[in-house]
């Protein structure tokens, strides 16, 4: 950011609830299901269809608005929301306008102060806690989705759209921030941390690669002491990464405008992930544009305090309230915030809840488990290890079954298997067991001794650092399954050294 200027930002945050079924009728939300297969006269608008709000997704949303802190509204009401919009096949959105089913929430945010000093900050920084407070949290339907097809040769890439309705109508949440937000960083941390609630109460996968969650941008610029410039809206930005990239070009893109005597217009702008810019779409409408007006079809919601109550006794334990508990068990913060962020939580407490270490699950979870997931494209979910499989490695290593290097072979065969078998059993079945037992231990090393005399007196003429090279030949005769630490031990023993 130059030095002379004031960044502004606040969020748009968009979840589609995984609800069995859609917020207005009964077809069901599944993912990546053929076009249009999950349509019915509801969504699609046709004449005399009526719509009945989802039970299960107003009870979503509000536990969703009291983990966010917010206050739920007694009473409010759906409208219709009007606007041209391809993907939208009624021609208008049923969202809620002057008064939403949540208000007046905010959100306690960790971020950096020291850049490039990573999660636990450094000398001259660490972590900051900020506020960023929440303006509303409000129900609404998502849209279809337009696909453009054709001609590459022709104008943006394609001669024809299609259009799928099968995401029109799913229950889609709004989560509006205050302008509370002041640099990219901040954001970064707000959206993520929100996605991780989400996550925690389990109203969706909050999976922006897929768009169950969305995020928008307005951005504005302002000199020190001045008014609240005017804002551009970034649409649809689809990762964290992206937000703050997107945040930061745009608000230089604006600072240059106004410096070189320009006028910032109310727009809304698209982000070009490979080109790193931020594309004109579209002028912003006003609130004016849309003409808001209550939907006749629908009635009021009516929220009891004993009803907001027995919701908020459902509320699970926060992702902040996590991080706090496992760095007490003797997790790093940067460890604690990866097993949070990266869903790993039921993983780690099994593990623990079966007597492993917890800094040693901790380290499993963050390293080798996620590494050996990721190069085999695997989530965790999926892969069919549990915290039960890690607790018993991390046991077989410490009883000296099994070496560090071993452990990781024998994850990686636990992997392949999708957990079928435990760690003992792979270990097994892949000779992967660590050579422990001192008869056959000690006449190894008595062969590697005889057969390197010049190592041995170098060792014993006070080069102990020479034992390593002895050691390696040791692993070498046992292809790496030799108990190192007895290994050790048995050398200098037999060397006199």
């Amino acid at each position: 950011m130059r030095d002379g200027w004031e960044l502004t930002v606040g969020l748009e945050v968009h979840v589609e609830l995984t609800t069995r079924t859609k917020m207005w009728c009964g077809c069901p939300t599944t993912f990546g299901d053929d076009p249009n297969t999950n349509v019915c006269e509801v969504c699609t608008g046709q004449p005399g269809s009526l719509p009945v709000a989802n039970a299960r997704a107003i009870r979503d949303a509000t536990l969703l608005g009291l983990a966010l802190n917010g206050t739920v509204a007694e009473t409010c009401w759906f409208h219709r929301k009007n606007y041209f919009y391809p993907d939208l096949a009624k021609n208008y959105q049923i969202s809620q306008y002057d008064v939403p089913l949540i208000s007046d929430g905010h959100l306690d945010v960790e971020v950096d102060v020291a850049p490039g000093a990573g999660r636990e900050g450094g000398a001259d920084g660490g972590l900051e806690t900020r506020r960023v407070r929440i303006e509303r949290l409000h129900m609404e339907e998502d849209t279809g989705k337009s696909l453009h097809v054709g001609d590459t040769g022709r104008l943006h890439g394609a001669d024809r759209s299609l259009i799928d309705y099968n995401r029109c109508g799913i229950p889609l949440l709004e989560i509006v921030s205050r302008p509370d937000i002041h640099d990219p960083e901040t954001a970064q941390a707000y959206l993520r941390e929100l996605q991780a609630i989400v996550r925690a109460v389990g109203v969706s996968d909050a999976r922006m690669e897929e768009g169950s969650m969305r995020c928008d941008a307005n951005v504005s610029v302002r000199r020190p002491g001045e008014e609240l410039g005017t804002r551009t809206e970034i649409k649809n930005l689809n990762s964290v990464r992206s937000l703050g990239r997107a945040i930061a070009y745009e608000a230089e893109r604006q600072i240059a405008v106004l410096e070189d005597g320009g006028e910032i217009v109310m727009q809304t702008r698209h982000w070009d992930e490979s080109q790193g810019v931020t594309e004109t779409l579209r002028v912003k409408e006003s609130v004016t544009d849309y003409r808001y007006f209550p939907d006749p079809d629908l009635v009021a919601v009516v929220s009891r305090p004993e009803e907001v109550e027995a919701i908020r006794a459902g509320l699970p334990e926060l992702p902040a309230a996590t991080r706090a508990r496992l760095t007490a068990a003797g997790v790093p913060a940067a460890q604690a915030a990866t097993i949070v962020t990266g869903e790993l939580v039921p993983w780690f407490d099994e593990a623990v809840a079966q007597g492993a270490d917890a800094a040693a699950v901790a380290n499993w979870v963050t390293g080798d488990l996620a590494g050996q997931l990721s190069a085999a494209g695997l989530s965790v979910q999926d892969s069919g290890v549990t915290g039960s499989h890690l607790a018993e490695l991390i046991g077989l290593i410490d009883d000296g079954t099994l070496s560090t290097k071993l452990a990781k072979q024998v994850l990686e065969g636990l992997i392949e298997e999708r957990g079928a078998k435990g760690p003992k059993e792979v270990a097994a079945e892949r000779g992967l067991q660590q050579v422990s037992d001192e008869g056959e231990l000690r006449a190894i090393v008595e062969q590697v001794v005889a057969d390197n005399p010049g190592t041995v007196e170098d060792i014993r003429g006070g080069n102990t650092k020479a034992i390593g090279a002895l050691v390696g030949q040791v692993m070498k005769a046992t292809r790496g399954q030799a108990d190192p630490r007895k290994t050790n031990e048995l050398l200098r023993e037999t060397i006199g050294a």
